[in-house]
């Protein structure tokens, strides 16, 4: 499966529709604490392998990954797509696209 990169405005669509996607937040909790997107769950890339597992046990279930600039989002993206996970996009720039993009309100490190 081909993992899709969508730019914050379509990331904001999907999350604000009839069904959205479940947001997972993949940079660590120091960042998490810093700043996070409304509604997102954090697994921290540095135990995503043996929290994810039990945290994301349907592989249909629509995912958006995102971390600070989107490069370890599409790793862990990458990731579940090899393992059966139909529907997985990450968000391209990460987090700090959308400050720029759609919310200048969440903080930008």
């Amino acid at each position: 499966m081909a993992v899709r990169e969508l730019r914050p405005i379509e990331a904001q669509a999907w999350l604000q529709s009839e069904r959205p996607p479940r947001l997972i937040d993949v940079r660590e909790q120091d960042e998490w604490d810093c700043c996070r997107l409304a509604g997102a769950e954090l697994i921290p890339l540095s135990t995503f392998g043996s929290l994810a597992p039990e945290a994301l046990p349907d592989l249909d279930q629509p995912l958006v990954i995102y971390c600070h600039h989107g490069v370890r989002s599409r790793r862990v993206a990458d990731f579940l797509s090899a393992r059966g996970f139909a529907n997985v996009a990450n968000l391209s720039g990460g987090i700090d696209a959308w400050s720029l993009e759609i919310d200048p309100a969440v903080p930008r490190y």
